[in-house]
């Protein structure tokens, strides 16, 4: 049961993204309704059971392991989980554990998540803007969020921006963030709006803003000299030479990075989902429970693997939204 996790495709998987609450301190405009209905805490795996779980993925080649929600840091006692998954670090079987946060919680945990070996964090920040940041995310304190962005710093952990393109919301901002960013030594993410969840009267083709645009925009400013690196995920960067930082694009859209996918995402129930444009998923709850050794999980896990489809069906260019998922971007975990 050690063998290499290898999709249908031959694409090795080495990328487990976990979402461990679907429950959030913010109600984000394009990833939740404002009055959300939140999943009964029994149908949640345990700490245990998400221990258990990870642990199975790194024996089976996983080397970067990232915590999502949800809001990851509002879980109860979640630093208990993180200092468990640092023996697999020490180890040398996981290579990274890192996490995806909207920065409300990092004033209080920052210095024990490097204590247990996280170096990189992704924050999720749309808008430099204390009013425009309120309107987006409903609930949510810019100052709260610059306050834990210090407090990452101060301890050690690099930190990348992650913001949604927005048209006519954050247009006007590109450069003044990208500034911003640069001026504190972080680089920065632009991720196209993607079609997940009814969120009512949210109309997704008038937010939609192309990153070819936006990157036609900072082109304007800066040189921009591709790089072939790549920290795991489906960001494509380039390196902004006045400054030095990296810019990334994740465009699901306008570039369809299906063809070196090497990840898969499991759900706070423990639903694994192999791609996060398509609805098939497998359950790996009942296996985990239904026995104290790890082999029915493990069998469970190679199976959803077995099924795991060449590409999403994400599309815009008809204007309409086609591909769209029906479940919220909270539950499947960022």
């Amino acid at each position: 049961m050690t063998a290499p996790l290898i999709d249908p495709f031959q694409r090795a998987i080495s990328y487990l993204r976990v979402s461990v609450t679907d429950r959030c301190d913010f109600r984000c405009v394009y990833c939740m309704a404002e009055n959300m209905t939140f999943l009964p805490k029994k149908e949640l795996l345990t700490l245990e059971e998400l221990d258990r779980m990870c642990s199975a993925f790194v024996r089976m080649g996983v080397q970067k392991l990232r915590i999502t929600g949800g809001e990851p840091l509002v879980r109860r006692d979640i630093m208990t989980f993180f200092r468990s998954m640092k023996r697999h670090l020490d180890s040398g079987e996981l290579r990274e554990l890192t996490l995806t946060t909207n920065g409300s919680q990092l004033e209080r945990f920052a210095g024990e998540l490097a204590d247990c070996g996280v170096r990189r964090i992704n924050v999720s920040m749309d808008t430099m803007n204390e009013q425009k940041f309120a309107d987006i995310t409903r609930w949510g304190r810019l100052p709260q969020v610059m306050r834990g962005l210090d407090a990452a710093r101060e301890a050690g952990l690099r930190i990348k921006i992650n913001a949604v393109a927005l048209k006519g919301f954050n247009e006007d901002e590109l450069i003044p963030m990208a500034e911003w960013c640069a001026e504190r030594d972080m680089d920065m993410t632009w991720i196209e709006v993607m079609p997940m969840g009814d969120l009512g009267n949210e109309d997704r083709l008038d937010q939609y803003w192309s990153l070819k645009d936006l990157r036609a925009r900072l082109a304007e400013r800066y040189a921009l000299t591709d790089l072939s690196e790549s920290t795991g995920g489906p960001a494509r960067y380039v390196r902004l030479e006045e400054t030095g930082q990296k810019i990334g694009f994740i465009t699901p859209l306008t570039h369809n990075f299906c063809e070196s996918c090497n990840r898969v995402r499991i759900t706070c129930t423990g639903q694994i989902y192999t791609c996060l444009g398509q609805e098939g998923m497998s359950d790996l709850r009942g296996p985990l429970r239904s026995s104290e050794s790890d082999m029915p999980l493990e069998n469970a896990i190679r199976g959803a693997i077995a099924l795991k489809p060449k590409g999403h069906d994400f599309d815009y260019s008809r204007q309409e939204i086609s591909g769209q998922m029906s479940r919220h971007m909270s539950h499947t975990g960022g």
